[in-house]
């Protein structure tokens, strides 16, 4: 038990990590008049919550694939963490835009979200990630049984959603979120190779209400 407690108020500590650094280095120039937020802060900080929020969503998706190639690796129980870690995070990337970016004016975001197909993109992705955070706790899990499986595989298209949102970002180097997409393309390869081979009792008795609450 104390092994287990540990191990979450480690991935607790690490989840928070970079907001801490964010919020240093944003004091840092307040204070010292240094510019480790760049030239452009808003910019820099709306990507900055980006890339974690995918960072963390692919994480999280790569739990399971893990947890099945080395069974003695007891990662399963922080998947849920690491996913309200990357909804915090998706929340922190919104605001950004919303706030500090558009000034809560609602025409300039709706113009947005319709001229920007990045913007359209990356809302899309963010409005899956919000039933998801919603229904995380082990009383949902319960309440909606074989079929919190179902409503949870939102994230796979989440991830492909903040995957092209980055592309269509991104004016010229292409790299992070290629990478990106190719790890997104490497888990959905395992799963849809995973499926194909399971046999149907097995996911009978996976998709039943006591093994999703487990």
């Amino acid at each position: 038990m104390q092994k287990r407690r540990t191990g979450k108020i480690i991935v607790f500590l690490l989840g928070l990590a970079p907001s801490f650094w964010l919020g240093y280095d944003a004091l840092s120039d307040l204070l010292r008049g240094t510019m480790r937020l760049t030239a452009n802060p808003i910019e820099f900080i709306t990507h900055y919550t980006g890339d974690w929020t995918l960072r963390l969503i692919i994480i999280g998706l790569f739990i399971t694939p893990l947890r099945k190639t080395f069974p003695r690796l007891d990662i399963v129980r922080y998947r849920r963490m690491i996913g309200l870690f990357a909804f915090f995070y998706g929340v922190l990337h919104f605001l950004t835009w919303i706030w500090l970016d558009k000034f809560f004016d609602p025409q300039e975001m709706w113009a947005d979200i319709i001229k920007r197909r990045y913007i359209t993109a990356g809302m899309a992705a963010f409005l899956m990630l919000i039933p998801l955070a919603i229904t995380s706790t082990k009383g949902w899990i319960r309440r909606l049984g074989k079929r919190w499986q179902l409503l949870h595989r939102l994230v796979y298209f989440a991830a492909i959603a903040g995957v092209i949102h980055y592309y269509w970002l991104v004016k010229s180097d292409i790299r992070l979120p290629v990478l990106y997409g190719l790890f997104v393309v490497l888990v959905l390869g395992w799963r849809v190779r995973f499926w194909m081979r399971r046999p149907a009792s097995a996911s009978r008795i996976r998709n039943s209400p006591e093994a999703v609450a487990r």
